[in-house]
């Protein structure tokens, strides 16, 4: 309960205090009326917390007045009782303009808030961590204004879903009730049908922009949105960092697929630490495209009945991309799980790389095992993003809250069946959710944005997954950037990322 809604069910109590004292008989006869009718006391209404801020900055070059709103959305049951509170964070510029477009953000997880893509790269304020792969160390950290955030061409909402920000269940409701594919995606629909009725913007344009399980919450969103008559129609789905298809980056004994699109991610990777010779990461990446579509995907199909001459070919081509030594690709079958790979790449020099971000390299307890202590490209920059939205909602715009900002939290056991599937051991993949939303809207655009660096979301299982049939590929754009998950850390990478969404809803 937030301090606003403290003081105001004082008030009331106090108000209701003072009229039965008032009454004839008093606090007595109000009491017995109560029990002669056996009806239970009526239920205090769930007050929503909202603070609201005008600001002013410069975006894209342009100085833009807006309004920054952080609002409980209480998502109701079909009796009318408050079951949840999602907040939302709404940067909405002045004048307002029914014909602008709007954005809805969310981050993955999925457990994750929005803190990420609002104080990394699309909020009017950031914070400022290294970009070079260092760690961001001990505050204070310096939160800066963005002249890289979108509000120069389109209004942003961020959502938090049930389970992380600050948004929660409310009363007997539970958070399984919101946790899973369908029913998360539902929830978030809810609040954006919620949000362009009470704003006044059904006939903006609109975009869904989500990074990594937030891209698939994107798809499963978008189905939700576009899947019925009442429809919400979509002018372009942002997808950073994709994952879709969860077989093609599963790391699973038996799946041979996830080595065929993890290995170009592990090129880039040790071309970037030395450990391999090409021109570009781009001309390297290509190559190794190639070689992992036809001889390596033949090579792990055939499985033990390829031969002593082409194991030995596919060692030699694995050990140039991979700049792991072949007597080590030998003990694993040349089959090399990310896992593993973070540990041997940089093991003579007594470091292991990053799994969000493989430029960055951090220190074990030792340097045996075949898996590293933990993901030096998360814990180099969790703090900075923490400190800098607790002091942006909570200080700036003057959120008043007691509730922690959950920037990741644990919202499980989480449903992974998709709803009205045929299987339910079926692999997941959302995929053809997008696929049939652009076929059923003519107008809908794909913006794929890609980290050379990231295992987390390995840039050639999202091309796999967005390039099979039933996906027009003239409405998808690709962009990749030379840095990982979250490539809006590395300065570069998010002017270059800003400038590329900025193109993308401007060419609606």
């Amino acid at each position: 309960m937030t301090l606003l809604r403290t003081k105001k069910f004082a008030r009331l109590s106090f108000l209701a205090a003072s009229c039965a004292l008032m009454a004839p008989g008093g606090p007595a006869l109000a009491q017995d009326a109560a029990a002669d009718t056996g009806s239970p006391a009526p239920a205090v209404p769930y007050v929503a917390n909202v603070a609201a801020k005008e600001m002013v900055g410069t975006f894209g070059g342009e100085r833009v007045a807006y309004t920054a709103t952080v609002k409980e959305n209480v998502l109701k049951g079909e009796d009318g009782t408050p079951e949840a509170a999602i907040v939302t964070t709404s940067y909405v510029a002045n004048p307002r303009d029914a014909s602008r477009p709007v954005t809805f953000l969310f981050n993955g997880g999925p457990g994750s808030g929005s803190v990420w893509l609002q104080m990394g790269a699309f909020g009017p304020k950031r914070v400022d961590i290294p970009g070079d792969a260092t760690d961001d160390g001990a505050p204070p950290y310096p939160i800066l204004d963005n002249p890289d955030s979108l509000l120069d061409v389109t209004d942003l909402v961020f959502i938090d879903p049930v389970g992380t920000g600050f948004s929660h269940t409310i009363g007997d409701t539970t958070g399984e009730e919101y946790w899973g594919i369908t029913k998360d995606a539902q929830s978030v629909a809810e609040v954006i049908r919620m949000w362009i009725s009470e704003n006044g913007r059904w006939n903006s344009p609109k975009f869904l922009g989500g990074e990594s399980y937030g891209t698939t919450r994107s798809a499963a969103v978008a189905s939700e949105l576009e899947g019925g008559y009442n429809d919400v129609a979509l002018n372009g789905i942002i997808l950073i960092s994709t994952v879709l298809d969860y077989a093609a980056g599963a790391d699973r004994e038996g799946n041979e697929l996830s080595y065929v699109t993890n290995l170009p991610t592990m090129a880039a990777t040790a071309l970037y630490h030395g450990k391999a010779q090409g021109a570009s990461v781009e001309s390297f990446v290509a190559e190794a495209r190639e070689f992992a579509l036809g001889p390596y995907a033949s090579f792990l199909l055939k499985g033990q009945a390829a031969t002593p001459a082409e194991h030995a070919a596919i060692r030699r081509q694995l050990a140039r991309f991979t700049g792991l030594s072949e007597t080590y690709l030998d003990s694993a079958n040349l089959r090399v799980w990310p896992g593993r790979f973070y540990k041997e790449l940089l093991r003579d020099r007594g470091l292991t790389i990053g799994r969000l971000d493989s430029r960055y390299t951090g220190q074990d307890y030792d340097n045996a095992g075949e898996g590293p202590d933990n993901d030096p490209s998360f814990y180099g920059i969790d703090a900075g993003y923490a400190a800098a939205i607790n002091q942006f909602l909570r200080e700036d715009v003057g959120y008043d809250t007691d509730r922690t900002y959950v920037t990741i939290g644990n919202v499980g056991p989480w449903e992974w069946e998709i709803a009205g599937g045929r299987d339910v051991n079926a692999y997941l993949n959302v995929a053809p959710y997008i696929g049939r939303a652009m076929r059923e809207n003519s107008d809908l655009r794909v913006l794929a944005a890609q980290g050379w660096y990231d295992f987390a979301t390995p840039f050639f299982a999202a091309e796999y997954a967005l390039s099979r049939p039933g996906f027009p590929q003239d409405r998808i754009e690709w962009q990749y950037y030379d840095s990982g998950h979250m490539m809006y850390i590395r300065e570069e990478d998010r002017a270059k990322l800003s400038d590329d969404i900025r193109r993308f809803i401007r060419a609606r």
